[in-house]
């Protein structure tokens, strides 16, 4: 036993000495991350903001401009006001705006006889983001009108004295930002953990160092180790930015357990780097690892796991493929722990799974490693 940890340990010297001279996979492992985050939580954004709204007041009365209000200085429209219907249509057919308010001429009139209508017409070709522009509208024109219902409706009509308030469970702030920095993690870790991993290892198949060192006393099982747990503790520095950044520049809320999350993300990575460990053994080449890297595991990480859109909306074939992925588990867990919080049921059952995942992969990297050897 003395012999094993002298072994793995001297290899251990070697793999953080060859790290640490290896500018590339540094980059992959800790800048990727970096320029990640950024991209990911500054760069991209499901939120619809700043949406230029024509706006024809064909009623200009103070109540009209009152109930419009809503606009002015809002982050999420800019009015263009147009003078006729004619004009807000040609802005649009122009993609100046992307949505049209009309106010009739009655307007003021028919609201005292309660029947007063507004119009909304939405640019419809990006169906989720008229979708989005639609809610907007219609919540800021109704919560005008539960304001002033008793002014213009009185005391017995309508909507009576019910107030409606609505609130985003586990999203308070309504950001993709808290929606993505959990999937942003899983991509990292996939990142360090098959992706670099495959690609360190298949470049010594080819250079023949792995071969080298099969002639000596060392196991397969040492050379293995020795290579996950350097590019393990680059995907934790990744994984601790990534935290960091949550915390300190985008505000995500961390409901669940940190020791929770750490142990997770932990497990985890097991699984992606037996995969990678798996990849680069059968492949023994820097191209084919790295296509199949690709395709196995960061582009199903990205389009499959749940980080962009819901697995339960998609078509049962696209579904069954999700959930056959380790990635989709870990993203469930993430997301739940920091959004919502501790939920053992589901912590448990991915936990498990993810368990049976990396008990199956390293096995498998070690048995092709040693069938390859031998």
């Amino acid at each position: 036993m003395s012999a094993f940890w002298e072994r793995l340990r001297a290899l251990l010297v070697k793999e953080f000495k060859q790290l640490w001279r290896d500018d590339s996979s540094l980059m992959i492992g800790i800048a990727v991350p970096i320029i990640l985050i950024f991209l990911m939580g500054y760069g991209i954004s499901m939120d619809v903001k700043r949406v230029p709204t024509a706006v024809v007041m064909e009623d200009a009365s103070p109540t009209v401009e009152d109930m419009l209000s809503f606009m002015q200085g809002s982050e999420y429209f800019e009015p263009y006001y147009a003078p006729s219907m004619k004009e807000a249509v040609a802005l649009m057919d122009g993609r100046t705006v992307d949505a049209i308010v009309r106010v009739p001429s009655d307007f003021t009139e028919s609201l005292y006889q309660k029947r007063a209508k507004v119009q909304i017409i939405l640019y419809g070709v990006d169906a989720s983001n008229a979708s989005i522009m639609k809610g907007y509208l219609e919540g800021a024109l109704s919560n005008w009108l539960a304001q002033n219902q008793y002014k213009f409706l009185g005391s017995g009509a309508g909507l009576g004295a019910v107030t409606v308030v609505s609130r985003m469970w586990f999203n308070d702030a309504n950001t993709s930002a808290w929606y993505f920095i959990p999937g942003l993690i899983v991509l990292i870790i996939t990142i360090s953990g098959v992706f670099l991993t495959a690609m360190v290892m298949a470049k010594e198949w080819e250079r023949g160092t792995l071969e080298a060192l099969f002639v000596t006393p060392v196991k397969v099982l040492e050379i293995l180790l020795s290579k996950m747990i350097p590019y393990f503790c680059v995907a934790m520095v990744g994984f601790a930015l990534c935290v960091v950044a949550s915390q300190l520049l985008f505000d995500v809320p961390m409901h669940g357990s940190f020791v929770v999350i750490l142990l997770c993300t932990m497990l985890y990575l097991l699984v992606a780097l037996g995969v990678g460990l798996m990849i680069s053994s059968i492949t023994k080449n820097q191209f084919l690892a790295s296509q199949l890297a690709l395709v196995l595991s960061m582009m199903p990480t990205m389009m499959l796991s749940g980080f962009l859109f819901d697995l339960r909306s998609v078509p049962l074939v696209v579904k069954i493929v999700g959930y056959a992925l380790p990635p989709t588990y870990y993203m469930q867990l993430l997301k739940t722990l920091f959004l919502a919080g501790n939920n053992w049921e589901l912590i448990i059952r991915n936990c498990s799974i993810l368990v049976l995942y990396a008990v199956f992969f390293i096995s498998m990297a070690f048995r092709v490693t040693k069938k390859r050897v031998g």
